[in-house]
């Protein structure tokens, strides 16, 4: 008999830590009153951010056009509909630590779910033009531009300056390709640009590796990024009616099932799964391995979230901290959150300070010296 199994690292074994927890972040800080804007490649309404998504903006051409009509569960949906969730979502078993945050959800990719520079530089310029309607303080950008640039004139280093004058404290991925090369709009000086950790999905320090992120300068040499944040086995939710959904119902009753149960699941599930029902009638060690494969591609943790990773993730968990930060203390400029943050992070050890910044970011310290 085969035995299926999730393929995320476990410890003691419980499943994959949720955010609040591998961050120490204090439950009871939420980000209430707190507004965050998502500039990312698309969006779906997912339950979890049911009732707090002020406006979603589609701004993939000049026709940019407000509303609250994106039920379209299309694939370019999916990545930030991660990033707004892991952020901010309220699910029971894994929320975000900003899961009372109210969200303005701006779409920057083409048709063909493609971003460029120009497209970025398209939100942003509608966040300027509308930030105070909505009183946005957070942004949070997952998105990078096309080259690395110096030039102080960039359009996307204007507008993260306008933005952060503004008083909105902007956070930016770092990049995930192991390079001392950075992009717009992660080359801003006042971005919080975010790098990863990989803290192998435990709580014990000793476990911590530096995840492959990029790092540099800004244009004026400041260096970045500022601040790591866990990158690496994080919970998200699948996107609603896709075809990860469909077959994630199935494969999940598969995990630690006997022979009778898998032959049951593939009996009732094949055509979910797209294999001929023969095929599921009379099972082979050949599709055991297919199955497990699909799994672990699919990095299923349940029928509805799978563990994802990248800096995409751990910006938007840099994004929810600000949020707390910001219910506490509303009227913190956003120079004094990068400060506070970067004055109480914890180093990595063995880690080059070019690749880290000042170190992980500490949610709980960060918050007992504005309540201190």
């Amino acid at each position: 008999m085969s035995t299926f199994y999730p393929n995320y690292p476990t410890h003691a074994g419980y499943s994959v830590l949720s955010t609040p927890l591998r961050c120490d972040a204090p439950p009871e800080i939420t980000g209430r009153g707190v507004v965050m804007a998502f500039i990312d490649s698309g969006f779906y309404p997912h339950p979890d951010l049911e009732g707090r998504i002020l406006c979603h903006v589609d701004a993939t051409s000049s026709n940019i056009v407000e509303g609250r009509r994106f039920n379209k569960a299309a694939w370019y949906s999916w990545h930030g509909q991660m990033t707004s969730v892991v952020a901010a979502g309220a699910g029971a078993d894994f929320p975000g630590i900003a899961s009372a945050a109210k969200l303005v959800l701006i779409k920057v990719s083409t048709a063909r779910g493609r971003i460029k520079e120009r497209d970025i530089l398209r939100g942003f310029r509608w966040l300027l033009a509308n930030y105070q309607r909505f009183g946005v303080r957070v942004v949070n950008v997952s998105v990078g531009g096309d080259v690395e640039s110096f030039d102080p004139d960039h359009p996307l280093h204007h507008v993260v300056e306008q933005a952060v004058a503004a008083g909105m404290v902007v956070c930016v991925a770092a990049g995930n390709s192991r390079h001392p090369h950075l992009v717009p709009p992660a080359s801003a000086p006042s971005a919080i640009t975010v790098g990863g950790v990989n803290d192998q999905n435990t709580l014990d320090p000793q476990w911590r590796q530096m995840y492959h992120s990029n790092w540099g300068t800004a244009y004026d040499g400041t260096r970045k990024p500022e601040l790591i944040a866990p990158a690496q086995w994080i919970a998200a939710p699948i996107l609603p009616g896709s075809r990860m959904a469909r077959e994630a119902h199935w494969l999940v009753q598969l995990f630690g099932a006997d022979d009778m149960q898998i032959r049951r699941v593939l009996r009732e599930g094949y055509d979910a799964l797209n294999i001929p029902r023969v095929q599921a009638l009379r099972p082979t060690e050949a599709l055991y391995t297919l199955l497990q494969h699909r799994i672990n591609t699919d990095k299923l943790i349940d029928a509805e979230h799978q563990h994802v990773d990248g800096t995409s993730v751990s910006v938007a968990i840099v994004s929810s901290i600000v949020a707390q930060l910001l219910e506490v203390r509303p009227n913190l400029t956003p120079h004094e959150v990068r400060a506070l943050l970067m004055a109480t992070a914890e180093p990595l050890p063995g880690i080059e300070a070019e690749r880290q910044g000042c170190g992980i970011i500490q949610s709980a310290r960060a918050l007992a010296v504005l309540q201190g």
